[in-house]
């Protein structure tokens, strides 16, 4: 019998804790005032986002984000044990950032500070839901590869990082190399188009290391074979290196595929379309809650769905708190199938 103690933690997340800016614009306003492809990610500086904010005008909407912590915070408020590791700033949004992360689960021990302002994402929301973003990373861009140390994941039972955190390669590198050390399992989201496009050589160096699972939407699924193809296609040869390959179709559900197995996640329809804001990564969420739980693939998967089709009901990546005892009997209910 298995006398190991259990993990402190089951789940910790690694990336950039951004605070998200919410502006609802037209297709219009992003021809006129944005480069860029619709639906994209580019990093830019602060000056840029407040220029941006400006022109959108209207109300503003701020909430916590980031992709990882996005994940993370889904997963704790269905019951996972979590923390986070990733740079927050030394102002007031730094200490809202925070707050919220405790308030909704987290354990926030993990966190490293800097004395700059938080980092912050402007996401131009277009009535079909879309929504493009425009990042300022801020402190959390200043996490040095030498602050990551084996006590981060001390107890964590798995390490879920954001792809965001590849444009800085000896930092993706470190996390990576720590994480496998103390023995957690790793997945990692692919995030953007962006991101497979300027670290394709680092994902495929990572793939072949051992990956446990990879989260992809088909943007990055093709971006990372530089075709396009049916994302079953590009499930199964994710999966070819070894872990398990989750393919993100938005409203058309998702492809999972391990070893010689392939499941087609089906869709669940959302009422209305808000903000597709997060969606991914409360996918994310659900699977990796369901997973961690000892789940099937195909349940796992459904509980994925469920957190995306309720997150695009509403504005930003969190659901919000009233609607959390119903999304979590759901979940649970899913857990035991």
């Amino acid at each position: 019998m298995d006398q190991s103690p259990a993990p402190t933690f089951e789940l910790i997340g690694v990336g950039n804790p951004i605070m998200d800016l919410l502006a609802h614009v037209d297709d219009n306003f992003l021809r006129l005032h944005v480069a860029g492809d619709k639906g994209g990610m580019i990093l830019v500086d602060h000056d840029d986002i407040a220029a941006l904010v400006n022109k959108a005008g209207g109300q503003i909407a701020m909430m916590p984000g980031g992709s990882a912590a996005n994940a993370t915070l889904g997963a704790a408020r269905l019951g996972l044990r979590t923390t986070y590791l990733g740079k927050i700033g030394g102002d007031a949004t730094a200490e809202a950032y925070l707050g919220n992360f405790i308030a909704a689960g987290g354990d926030g021990s993990r966190f490293k500070r800097a004395t700059l302002p938080n980092g912050r994402c402007l996401s131009l929301v277009t009535p079909d839901g879309q929504r493009t973003l425009r990042t300022h990373l801020g402190a959390a861009m200043t996490l040095h590869p030498d602050e990551i140390t084996a006590a981060d994941f001390a107890g964590a039972r798995h390490a879920h990082i954001e792809g965001y955190l590849l444009f800085n390669p000896a930092l993706a590198d470190k996390v990576v190399r720590t994480a496998r050390a103390a023995g957690c399992t790793l997945s990692i989201d692919l995030a953007s188009f962006e991101v497979v496009n300027v670290a394709r050589d680092w994902i495929y160096a990572q793939l072949r290391e051992g990956v446990d699972v990879v989260f992809a939407n088909e943007d990055e699924a093709g971006a990372l074979f530089q075709r396009r193809d049916d994302y079953a296609n590009f499930a199964r040869e994710i999966a070819r290196f070894g872990g398990i390959a989750a393919v993100k179709m938005g409203k058309d559900g998702a492809w999972i595929a391990h070893q010689d197995a392939l499941h087609r996640i089906a869709p669940i329809r959302a009422e209305r379309v808000v903000d597709t804001t997060g969606a991914g990564d409360s996918w994310a969420a659900g699977f990796l809650y369901g997973h961690l739980r000892g789940a099937s693939l195909p349940a796992a998967g459904a509980i994925g769905s469920l957190l995306g089709c309720e997150t695009v009901q509403h504005l930003g990546a969190a659901i919000p708190d009233v609607h959390w005892p119903r999304v979590r009997s759901a979940a649970e209910a899913l857990l035991k199938e």
